[in-house]
């Protein structure tokens, strides 16, 4: 009777689930994307939603320094798998930091920065927020570029901040917005944080000019708005890691303080390994160690230390002068491809007199194109050509080769003539 009663209490307990209320989230439009890619068994598919660099022959590439580093690493009888320090290995994270805000930084010399190792660009972002979700008191506001990287408003409405967009896409002129965008500025309350793309905006491929850049830190200074960048393609961009470090290092130099996030995911081809750096800058030395405290204990509740084996890839080569300069050739290779994929695409659009004007195809930067093509005209892409790209008319460059341009683009032109939007 009693062993009875305990089974149907035991059966009614389990079948009423705690979390039966729990709604079914929608898939990762990127990864959906890629799923359905692969699921595709058309001989002339093409993927050109993920930002992932290829080759030609449209193969996943590994840099040639990097395997150099990973051989080092596995004749180095010294390396072991014990814990990382919380905030990484300062031979990476002060490389990391260097690398971005350049040897001559008035930052470094006065010793007012830190490092700290993130999970990739991602987890970069996610530290930063979090950091400045509880210790940053001057607004709870922050600003988005419309439009952006689809995890930047995940993360920090996910920490508490109020997140408003910026104008930053003109589809009229298929370039910057930069009056809406400074007026934006101009209009939020004082104190914002702007999340700004430090080189090769995600998704647009649009970047200020420098000229642009000093008047969006003119603004920023005047209404007193703190800049957090986001760097996920250094020397991706351009091929010249310094340039594209350009519009942060100029920040540094007018005095501001600041967070820089970055990914060493594609421009050392280490997607998987989620290497990433976050990269303080502060008034003084003592304001800098007193971020760096309360980051590396946020660190500790949430991952505990960071994964060391991207970062030693990354270490060894920032650390190698041989190693650093082979690296800026491959970083050249990578960039090059991805500018010629450009010249090639719009050469074709323009032979085939697709309607419209095309050169932005060629004035925007970095792994992505943001075409001007619709919902509508991207339907037909994916449904009667299998070419794979984001409903927002988003191409990843790095998925366009030779081989495939010419009917990538005989595909565009055909949507843009007949498909109504």
């Amino acid at each position: 009777m009693t062993y009875y009663k305990y089974k149907t209490k035991l059966h009614y307990i389990d079948s009423v689930s705690v979390f039966q209320e729990v709604p079914q989230a929608p898939p990762d439009a990127i990864f959906h994307l890629t799923a359905q890619y692969k699921a595709d068994t058309n001989p002339n598919k093409i993927n050109i939603g993920v930002g992932a660099f290829r080759t030609d022959d449209l193969k996943p590439y590994i840099l040639p320094v990097v395997k150099k580093a990973e051989a080092i690493l596995f004749n180095d009888e010294t390396i072991d798998h014990e814990y990382l320090p919380i905030a990484g290995t300062k031979s990476f994270t002060n490389a990391a930091v260097k690398l971005i805000l350049g040897a001559e930084s008035p930052a470094i010399k006065e010793n007012r920065y830190a490092g700290v190792q993130t999970i990739s660009g991602t987890g970069a972002n996610h530290t930063g927020a979090m950091f400045l979700s509880n210790f940053y008191h001057k607004s709870k506001k922050c600003y988005i570029s419309n439009p952006t990287w689809a995890n930047h408003r995940s993360i920090f409405s996910l920490v508490g901040f109020e997140v408003e967009d910026y104008p930053y896409w003109n589809p009229e002129t298929r370039g910057l917005d930069y009056e809406g965008l400074v007026r934006s500025m101009r209009e939020a309350p004082e104190g914002s944080i702007f999340v700004l793309h430090a080189c090769a905006h995600n998704p647009t491929g649009v970047d200020p000019t420098r000229d642009q850049w000093k008047g969006i830190a003119q603004v920023m200074r005047e209404k007193g708005h703190f800049p957090f960048f986001d760097c996920a393609y250094q020397g991706f961009a351009s091929g010249d890691l310094d340039n594209d470090a350009w519009a942060v290092r100029y920040f540094v130099e007018q005095g501001f303080e600041l967070l820089v996030c970055q990914s060493f995911a594609k421009n050392f081809g280490l997607y998987g390994e989620r290497a990433g750096n976050l990269t303080i800058v502060a008034k003084s030395p003592q304001d800098s160690q007193r971020v760096l405290s309360q980051i590396e204990k946020l660190q500790r509740a949430e991952i505990s230390n960071p994964p060391a084996y991207g970062s030693r890839i990354v270490d060894i080569v920032l650390n190698d002068k041989a190693l650093y300069q082979e690296w800026t050739e491959n970083l050249k290779y990578m960039s090059n491809r991805i500018i010629e994929m450009r010249k090639a695409l719009h050469h074709h659009l323009v032979e085939l007199k697709t309607p419209g004007t095309w050169n932005h195809i060629t004035d925007q930067i970095g792994m992505f194109s943001f075409t001007g093509l619709k919902a509508p005209q991207v339907k037909v892409l994916k449904e009667k050509y299998h070419i794979y790209l984001t409903d927002n008319g988003r191409i990843s460059m790095a998925g366009v080769s030779t081989s495939n341009v010419a009917y990538l683009a005989k595909s565009i032109d055909d949507v843009v003539r007949n498909v109504s939007v």
